[in-house]
């Protein structure tokens, strides 16, 4: 099983649960600021990744990699933190508790 096909469910699951997130307030100021840390945390893990694989404490099968890279870090790596960017404060806004009028 390629690294890819392990990351259909967690997409499709931020991608759903964003989209379900878009009915409470503040959808756009979320999406922006959901935006702006997942290009952060792409940032922070090329830097890390790269650092990491270059320094030899892992490495990954090649035949489970799509063979695109940045740098050292292959691509799969980056979908992770992009969904988390997203995933994190969608399900914070779904499950905090509505304000009673």
């Amino acid at each position: 099983m390629t690294y890819a096909l392990i990351l259909i469910p967690f997409v499709l699951l931020t991608v759903i649960v964003t989209a379900v997130s878009g009915v409470r307030p503040s959808f756009g100021k979320r999406l922006t600021a959901s935006g702006v840390a997942a290009v952060v945390l792409v940032a922070l893990t090329a830097v890390f990744d790269n650092v990491m694989i270059a320094a030899g404490l892992f490495t990954y099968p090649e035949e489970h990699l799509s063979g695109l890279r940045i740098g050292l870090a292959p691509l799969e790596d980056f979908s992770y933190p992009v969904c988390i960017a997203f995933l994190v404060p969608s399900l914070f806004v779904l499950l905090r508790r509505r304000p009673t009028p």
